[in-house]
């Protein structure tokens, strides 16, 4: 295992393109409206613990529990496709019953699998293939600070963009998960 600038730089672009946190900021602020409170360190820690675990034992784990890939990015495309509906349509699918509910949409369906879904996950496998894992590794470190900056300024956007702003980037983003969440599912099915 050696350091490699050029495999971090690639590895930290390829998994921000395919985390696409800038993407699910309209999903940021929506969880926020519901919940009152995004856990920024929560989030983070937490998706990160699932992408450093999946770099090591994910194949391992899913073999284990009889799950495919396919299966796996199927199951990560339906919550996709539901939040999609959620912010196109307005209405709740995931709903908030207590205060324990904004740390819980911190890990679903925030960490898991906005920012960690299915496609980071099977990018990992397939950056494992091609890079030392110590590169990925700070790739994915990388990452999650850039993660945490979007996450703990997700009110400062919000406030930007102000109400009509973020009313628009909701429905278009919410169309935009159905079309990547329909992708998904055409590529796993077809």
């Amino acid at each position: 295992m050696q350091l490699n600038f050029k495999e971090i730089l690639s590895v930290s672009l390829i998994l921000f393109s395919v985390i696409d946190i800038l993407g699910a900021i309209p999903v940021i602020i929506d969880l926020r409206k519901k919940t009152g409170h995004i856990h920024a360190e929560q989030a983070t820690l937490v998706s990160g613990g699932i992408m450093i675990a999946f770099l090591y034992v994910g194949k391992s784990i899913l073999g284990l529990l009889g799950v495919d890939i396919n299966s796996f990015a199927i199951a990560g495309a339906i919550i996709i496709f539901l939040i999609g509906l959620e912010m196109t349509l307005g209405r709740n699918i995931f709903k908030s019953e207590d205060a324990e509910a904004g740390k819980a949409a911190s890990i679903v369906p925030l960490a898991f699998p906005v920012i960690a879904g299915a496609g980071t996950m099977t990018t990992i496998l397939s950056l494992k293939s091609q890079f030392d894992e110590i590169n990925i590794l700070i790739g994915i470190l990388l990452n999650l600070v850039f993660i945490y900056v979007v996450l703990k300024s997700s009110q400062w956007i919000e406030t930007k963009l102000g109400t009509v702003g973020t009313n628009v980037l909701r429905k278009v983003f919410g169309v935009i998960l159905l079309a990547i969440s329909i992708k998904i599912l055409q590529k796993r099915l077809g």
